[in-house]
């Protein structure tokens, strides 16, 4: 198969992702700008989810770029990643909705834990299948950022129960952590072009 198939039906899935959480957030009841304060909540969920899924998107384009075939192994490694991502607008309507509530918050941090996982378990399929000395494998090396995201998570879920907030501040710090492109594989490819006179 190839990797343009796949990325398109990636883009669209997040695409519907994106459009699915806006939705959430409804018109005012009221025209003063007291109106929007109960609104809050909602939209600043929506923010997070919406950094987040951004940062999925992004880096997975960078995970493509450096993928020259693509297999079944790889294709439902894809589709894991794509099941707990499309579970961002759900997550993202509850806790806003009930605003930022313990059970609703750890519910979040569950969902962004699995969506981490998802994209390791892709990310170590498409090196599995190009080997260890593929582009991708020397741009990522130990992948620090990727295994202290799932940890950070691990420990905000029960700190949920304790205080929302703090929770959803180590979900933030997270996001704050990935915000900027992941530049190691654009790096990769970048020395291997060159390498190859491309």
């Amino acid at each position: 198969m190839e990797k343009n198939r796949l990325e398109a039906f990636s883009d669209g899935v997040i695409a519907i992702i994106i459009t699915i959480m806006v939705l959430e957030l409804k018109v005012p009841h009221g025209t003063d700008i007291g109106a929007l304060k109960p609104l809050l909540p909602v939209f600043l969920s929506y923010v997070l989810s919406f950094i987040y899924v951004g940062i999925y998107w992004n880096n997975h384009h960078h995970l493509f770029n450096s993928t020259r075939v693509v297999t079944g192994g790889i294709l439902w490694a894809n589709l894991h990643l794509l099941f707990w991502l499309s579970l961002f607008p759900f997550a993202t309507a509850w806790i806003g909705e009930y605003h930022f509530a313990s059970v609703p918050v750890a519910a979040y941090g569950v969902v962004l834990m699995m969506a981490a996982l998802g994209y390791y378990v892709l990310q170590r399929t498409i090196i599995s299948q190009q080997g260890a000395n593929s582009l991708l494998g020397a741009a990522v090396g130990r992948d620090v950022k990727g295994k202290v995201s799932p940890v950070v998570y691990l420990a905000a879920i029960p700190l949920a129960f304790v205080s929302p907030w703090l929770a959803c501040a180590l979900y933030v710090l997270v996001a704050l952590m990935w915000l900027a492109p992941d530049r190691r594989i654009e790096r990769a490819l970048g020395r291997g072009e060159s390498s190859t006179g491309g």
